[in-house]
């Protein structure tokens, strides 16, 4: 059983009952495949049924993302296309009366699914204005851990850092100076997240499996960014840069306010 936990919880009400949905859906399809008395049709019939509920949610989420002007927006679009042909590689009949193939679509979407909210969906509707997106590190971002705070506001003051570069007009040949210190927050990241993951495993953090989904998610973002083709953005670099550092920043600050503190909370149970 697959479970929708509140690490996936964006806030926006119709999205979150549509994941939930999905989720169920795929969770059924599971437990259809492991009873052998259901015939291959059923199964057939609710791997169609997903798969039309998968398109017309992401018509739903991408309709909502363009309303409020999400940047975010055609990256989604990608994303979902990409899902989309993905399930139409499978012929579902043949899946259906096939158990192995079954189950290896069904766990390509819930690992894509997982991946997809925890990395993309969890910023819809997050990334502030740049004229309103300040980068102090305060209190409210604290986790009580004082190894982790200090390494996340390590990660703040990269990001600030890059920011300062970017808006620096008397600087001249800087986009190299910035995509070394981008190579260098992708580079601190992991370094946190494997620190962060050795920290929650040695407590024993009963939600240790999905937070660790989450960071595979952020890191394989950061991975598909190819910054060496920085270069041949050319007059739209600035505003390429800036849309990154803003998903960078909103992801980070979800991320600790939603699921790191709790790893805070828990730690003071154990003490």
């Amino acid at each position: 059983m697959y479970q929708f936990t509140t690490d996936c919880l964006i806030g926006i009400e119709e999205i979150d009952e549509e994941h939930r949905a999905l989720f169920q859906m795929i969770n059924e399809a599971f437990d259809l495949l492991s009873d052998s008395s259901e015939s291959s049709m059923v199964l057939k019939n609710l791997l169609e049924k997903l798969k039309e509920y998968a398109a017309t949610h992401f018509a739903h989420e991408e309709a909502y993302m363009e309303r409020i002007h999400d940047p975010e927006l055609p990256l989604q679009r990608r994303e979902h296309a990409f899902f989309i042909e993905k399930i139409n590689s499978y012929h579902l009949e043949a899946t259906a009366g096939s158990p192995s193939s079954a189950e290896e679509l069904l766990t390509f979407l819930v690992h894509w699914l997982y991946s997809h909210i925890l990395s993309s969906d969890i910023i819809i509707g997050k990334i502030s204005p740049k004229e309103t997106d300040p980068l102090a590190f305060t209190d409210e971002y604290k986790t009580g851990i004082e190894l982790i705070d200090n390494e996340h506001r390590r990660l703040f003051e990269i990001i600030a850092e890059v920011k300062r570069l970017i808006h620096d007009e008397m600087m001249t040949d800087k986009y190299d100076e910035i995509i070394q210190l981008l190579s260098s927050l992708r580079e601190y990241t992991r370094f946190h997240f494997e620190h962060e993951e050795e920290l929650m495993e040695a407590m024993h953090y009963p939600d240790l499996e999905i937070h660790c989904m989450a960071h595979t998610a952020f890191i394989d973002r950061l991975v598909d960014i190819n910054l060496s083709e920085l270069n041949n953005i050319d007059d739209n670099q600035q505003e390429f840069l800036l849309n990154l550092l803003s998903f960078l920043q909103s992801w980070l600050v979800e991320h600790i306010l939603k699921s790191d503190k709790l790893i805070g909370e828990y730690r003071k149970l154990l003490l």
